[in-house]
């Protein structure tokens, strides 16, 4: 669903390597396709072709994988957008931050349809149109929830190119995300509180000792759901939090700072029921939804400061 920059690069090497791939797209980037072709520029290569698109009113039939890139917020939208798509055999493979959108997906089209995935890429579309990759930063993982290394799941690790795409079928896909909830939940958490970089809140006498305190409580929320941490994962990120000379800003707040729309309740909003439903000290993450849902109000109805 979508070209953009994190559709249009998986998307765009799924072609690359000879899959029958269709855009799902609006208007007015099918016709930029049209005219352009899909192009993306990379160190692993840099690839252009014409593809094929389709809008929302050219939808018919039913797909064997669906994967859904849009923002937490527009889950929704999505959800609708793709309905048509999703058969007895659709395989649906989000790349959202946060872990609602799996209780929402599975919700709408039932567990056994909804794969668990996780993408590590920078990538942006310029104002061409082009998806620029941004680092050397390549990684694709999924899997079944129930772990089973299915044929559609080791089929997709296939259909990817390996030099440009480090695709990984994985058998415990639902504990790397929760490891990347913990770390995204945690990073959110303080960086929205305290409006700054890790480095510089680690800089802050207490800050680093925050950073601890927070990501004590995620772990121990993904401990009661199953899902513990490793001590090699913890000691990890207390490294990243004690570094003075982060400059780490999570998307989370680049998107406050431009008061943009924010995915504050697919992060703060669900980690904190997830503190409530396990009876965890929630004074901190009540504090954080309601500075962001604030902020969601000022922005809404026109109230935010101008820079």
């Amino acid at each position: 669903m979508g070209a953009g920059a994190i559709g249009g690069y998986y998307g765009g090497r799924l072609v690359q390597h000879g899959a029958d791939v269709t855009f799902l797209v609006r208007p007015a980037r099918r016709a930029i396709l049209e005219r352009d072709g899909l192009n993306i520029r990379s160190q692993y290569g840099d690839f252009k072709a014409t593809v094929k698109t389709v809008t929302q009113q050219e939808l018919n039939g039913h797909y064997d994988i669906v994967l859904l890139t849009s923002k937490a917020y527009d889950l929704d939208s999505a959800i609708e957008a793709i309905r048509p798509t999703v058969g007895p055999n659709t395989a649906v493979l989000p790349l959202l931050n946060g872990m609602a959108h799996i209780d929402k997906l599975n919700a709408e089209f039932g567990a056994e349809r909804v794969l668990g995935g996780l993408a590590k890429i920078i990538v942006a579309l310029d104002k061409e149109g082009t998806i620029q990759h941004l680092n050397d930063w390549c990684y694709i993982k999924f899997g079944e929830q129930s772990g089973v290394m299915s044929d559609r799941v080791l089929a997709l690790q296939r259909a990817f190119p390996q030099d440009s795409v480090k695709a990984s079928a994985v058998p415990d896909i639902m504990h790397n995300l929760w490891e990347k909830f913990v770390h995204l939940s945690t990073v959110a958490t303080v960086t929205t509180l305290l409006r700054a970089s890790v480095g510089e809140i680690a800089t802050v006498p207490g800050g680093t000792e925050f950073f601890y305190q927070v990501l004590a409580v995620h772990a121990e929320v993904a401990a009661r759901e199953g899902y513990p941490m490793t001590d090699a994962f913890l000691a990890e990120y207390r490294a990243l939090f004690a570094n003075k000379e982060s400059a780490y800003v999570p998307s989370i707040l680049r998107d406050l700072e431009r008061k943009s729309a924010i995915e504050g309740e697919h992060i703060v909003g669900y980690m904190l029921s997830r503190i409530r439903a396990h009876g965890l000290d929630e004074t901190v993450h009540r504090i954080c939804w309601l500075n962001l849902q604030a902020y969601d109000l000022r922005r809404a109805t026109g109230r935010l400061i101008p820079q």
